[in-house]
C-alpha cells in the first residue's frame, strides 16, 4: 500500500478520533530506561486466530495483523463477528521489554468509544422521558452553560452540531501532554473554559467533532439522575450486559488488571526520537468523552446489544444514533458523518456504523452493519495513536473486515 493510498484510506475510514499533535518522524532510537525500537521490533509473535465459514476473511485478517511488533504498532487484538462469519486473533507483544506474546483478553483504553456509552445513556433517559433532546442544555445546567450558548440542544451535544469550541488544555505536543499526564481535569472547569469563548458557529449550522459536547452530556446525566455519570453507565449498560472487564478509571492513571503496554513515539530525555512506555497516563481530560477501559470481548457484546436495540430501545430514539444531520463539516466542508455516538461510512459497498477511539499508546474501534451481518472490534497498540494519520495496521484491519471505501 503506497503512502498516498494510505492517506486517502485514512481520510475515508476514520470514524472519529480527536487527533493530537502531528505524526512524529519515523526514525527511532533507544534511551536508557525507555522502550527501544531495535531488536524488539524484529521479533514477531505468531498470530493466534479462530475462524468460521470464511477462509478469505481469516487469510486477510491474519495478513493485516502479522509482523507485530513493528514501528507502527506493538500489538493487535481483533474480533470479527456477525452472520457473515467470525474471526478472532491477536499478534504482537505484551511489552517490548520481555517480548512475551500479547494477551488477547487484555484490557485497554478505548478512548472516544466512550462516547457511544454516553450517548446510549442519554438516549435511554430520553426514551424514559427524563431528557428532552430538543430542550436546551442550558435549561438542565443553567449555572454552567451561559446565555450565549442558550440555543444549544441536547441533541446537538450528541451529534457535534453545538458550535461550542474545545476547552483549553495544557500543551500542543505529545511531549507537553506527557509532562502533564497526571494532571487532574475537572469536567465543569473544562466546560467553563470552552463556553467562555465565542461560538464556532450557530447551533445546528455545522458539525465539528469535539469532546466538549460529551463532557456536558456527562454532567447532564448527573444533573437529571442525581447520580454519578459512572454509576449510571454501570447500572444501565455494564451490569445488564455483564461487561465485567469494562470500567471507568477515574483519577487512577493505571490500567487495572491484565493489559498490554502502550508505547508512543516522541522525543526522549536525551533528545533522540524513540518509543516511550505510556501505559500509565491519566485520562480525566476525556471523562464522559473518552476515558473508558474495556476488552474486545466486552466491546463486541456491547456492539451486538446496541445494534439489536437491547440498550437503547428500538424506535425513534435509537434512530438518533443512525441519523446524520444534513450539515457540512466545520473543517472540511464535506457532508457531516456523525450521528449521536456513531459515525457512518460506506465500505465495500455497505453502510457501516461505528466509533474509533484513541489514547496515547492505544487505538480502538467498534463497528457494525445495521443488520449485524459483520461486526468489528479491535484494540491496536499504535505508536502514534493520536497522530494525524491512522496506523497502517488499523487501516488494514478495517479493509480486511469490510473492504475498500466506496
Amino acid at each position: 500500500m503506497t503512502n498516498t493510498t494510505r492517506t486517502l484510506l485514512a481520510a475515508a475510514l476514520v470514524l472519529g478520533v480527536v487527533t493530537g499533535p502531528a505524526a512524529l518522524p519515523a526514525t527511532a532510537s533507544s534511551a536508557t530506561g525507555r522502550a527501544s525500537t531495535s531488536a524488539s521490533i524484529s521479533t514477531t509473535t505468531a498470530v493466534s486466530a479462530r475462524s468460521r465459514t470464511d477462509p478469505e476473511l481469516a487469510a486477510a485478517m491474519e495478513t493485516a495483523i502479522a509482523g507485530l511488533p513493528s514501528a507502527e504498532a506493538t500489538a493487535a487484538l481483533v474480533r470479527v463477528g456477525g452472520t457473515d462469519g467470525r474471526w478472532r486473533g491477536s499478534s504482537g507483544v505484551h511489552d517490548l521489554t520481555t517480548g512475551r506474546a500479547a494477551d488477547p483478553k487484555a484490557r485497554f483504553r478505548a478512548g472516544s468509544v466512550t462516547k457511544v456509552f454516553t450517548a446510549a445513556v442519554v438516549l435511554q433517559l430520553a426514551a424514559e422521558g427524563q431528557v428532552d433532546l430538543d430542550r436546551s442544555a442550558r435549561s438542565y445546567l443553567p449555572e454552567l452553560i451561559p446565555a450565549s450558548y442558550g440555543g444549544v440542544t441536547v441533541r446537538q451535544l450528541l451529534n457535534h452540531t453545538h458550535g461550542i469550541p474545545a476547552a483549553d488544555m495544557p500543551g500542543t505536543t505529545v511531549e507537553e501532554w506527557y509532562a502533564n499526564r497526571f494532571r487532574i481535569h475537572d469536567p465543569e472547569e473544562m466546560v467553563r473554559s470552552a463556553t467562555a469563548k465565542e461560538p464556532e458557529f450557530g447551533p445546528g449550522e455545522r458539525q465539528h467533532y469535539l469532546n466538549i459536547g460529551y463532557t456536558i452530556a456527562g454532567l447532564l446525566v448527573e444533573r437529571v439522575t442525581g447520580d454519578s455519570y459512572e454509576d449510571q453507565v454501570a447500572r444501565r449498560v455494564l451490569k445488564p450486559l455483564g461487561l465485567r472487564d469494562t470500567y471507568f478509571p477515574g483519577t487512577d492513571p493505571r490500567i487495572v488488571g491484565p493489559h498490554n503496554h502502550g508505547y508512543q513515539r516522541m522525543t526522549l530525555d536525551d533528545g533522540t526520537t524513540g518509543l516511550r512506555d505510556v501505559t500509565v497516563w491519566g485520562v480525566t481530560d476525556g471523562w464522559a468523552a473518552g476515558d473508558i477501559v474495556s476488552t474486545t470481548a466486552d466491546l463486541e457484546r456491547f456492539t451486538n446489544a446496541l445494534f439489536r436495540g437491547r440498550i437503547v430501545p428500538r424506535g425513534p430514539v435509537l434512530e438518533e444514533m443512525f441519523t446524520v444531520p444534513k450539515v457540512a463539516d466545520f473543517s472540511s466542508g464535506k457532508p457531516a458523518e456523525f450521528a449521536a455516538g456513531l459515525a457512518r461510512k460506506m465500505l465495500g459497498g455497505r453502510e457501516v456504523w461505528g466509533k474509533t477511539g484513541g489514547r496515547w499508546g492505544y487505538n480502538a474501534v467498534i463497528a457494525s452493519t445495521r443488520d449485524g451481518s459483520r461486526t468489528l472490534v479491535y484494540s491496536i497498540n499504535s505508536t502514534d495513536a493520536k497522530g494525524r494519520d491512522v496506523s497502517k495496521v488499523a487501516l488494514d484491519v478495517m479493509v480486511a473486515a469490510y473492504g475498500m471505501p466506496s
